[in-house]
């Protein structure tokens, strides 16, 4: 099988993929014209974020027959479109929980805790000493953080929040939610939920269902005293409603890895008040990176050995 990777590896999965396949490794986004060459090359890819699998890359004479997608999120792939081709999808997830979660539980203490506004004042030598009211932010341990989307990302980040700081935990959920591990209440409405809270995180699927559900209505909902976090995906927000929130102090801050056309992100919204900005971090260590990439593998290997890939979405 020949084989498409469209970014390199860590080291140890780039050793594991090339000893079963020969594997061609790139380091740049694919627009959607580039994906429909990859589908015509290639007998499967290895695609992540960022490369335009969209209806019309699948149109015309396919040889690839598997698109084996580095990251549990997989919305850069029009999967209808990939289904009706004739090509299996399928992704990560389960090895990423845990590396996400924690980055959002980091985003909750640097914007609450007001971190990047105050070290930024540090490095730029303006800090002049220590006073009661300089830097006030928001109290995380026993606050209340509203998750909206409890899926395994939802349920670590609720995990940890409730057992590391004692945080109140509310949600709100398409489908009904039980055998939690944790005291927590499923809100049926978003603004309600948004209003509950004093840290509100965004951990929903990427997608056309999911595209915008947080705008001004709902940042409104949130509230003056509350922060929003977003580890999904950057258009779940929309992103000129968060920055009017944040200069019209309609919220008292965010803290992102996620933006809406990444890796663009608006001088708008650096400028913006009280905001933690991260260059989508969620799975950015050694150990998980390298996890994803073995999974990607392993559902390779399963397919090239005529077995059910184990992840597969389509």
């Amino acid at each position: 099988m020949k084989l498409l990777v469209t970014r390199k590896m860590t080291e140890t999965a780039t050793r594991a993929i090339k000893a079963r396949f020969e594997a061609v490794f790139q380091d740049e986004p694919l627009t959607e014209a580039e994906a429909a060459e990859a589908l015509r090359e290639y007998d499967a890819v290895i695609p992540t974020l960022g490369d335009a699998f969209g209806a019309n890359a699948f149109k015309g004479d396919i040889r690839c027959k598997i698109l084996a997608s580095f990251g549990a999120g997989y919305n850069h792939i029009d999967v209808q479109a990939a289904k009706e081709a004739g090509v299996i999808v399928t992704n990560t997830p389960d090895v990423v929980t845990a590396a996400t979660a924690d980055i959002a539980l980091t985003l909750i203490l640097m914007t609450m805790r007001r971190a990047s506004e105050a070290e930024r004042v540090v490095r730029a030598g303006e800090w002049t000493g220590w006073r009661p009211t300089q830097f006030l932010g928001g109290h995380v341990t026993g606050a209340t953080v509203g998750i909206i989307g409890m899926g395994r990302i939802g349920k670590a980040i609720a995990r940890r929040c409730h057992l590391g700081f004692g945080m109140r935990v509310v949600f709100h959920n398409r489908s009904s939610v039980s055998a939690l591990d944790i005291p927590a209440r499923q809100m049926p409405d978003l603004h309600e939920t948004l209003k509950a809270c004093d840290v509100a995180v965004i951990s929903v699927p990427g997608g056309a269902e999911t595209r915008h559900i947080i705008g001004q209505a709902e940042l409104e909902a949130l509230g003056p005293r509350g922060y929003l976090v977003n580890i999904s995906r950057g258009d779940v927000v929309e992103e000129a409603a968060l920055i009017r929130a944040l200069n019209d102090g309609a919220i008292a801050g965010a803290g992102l890895d996620v933006y809406e056309k990444e890796p663009h992100v608006p001088q708008a919204l650096i400028d913006a008040p009280n905001t933690s900005l991260l260059p989508h971090l969620g799975t950015a260590t050694d150990e998980v990176r390298t996890d994803m990439g073995l999974r990607a593998l392993d559902n390779l290997i399963a397919f090239a050995e005529g077995g059910e890939p184990g992840d597969r979405v389509v």
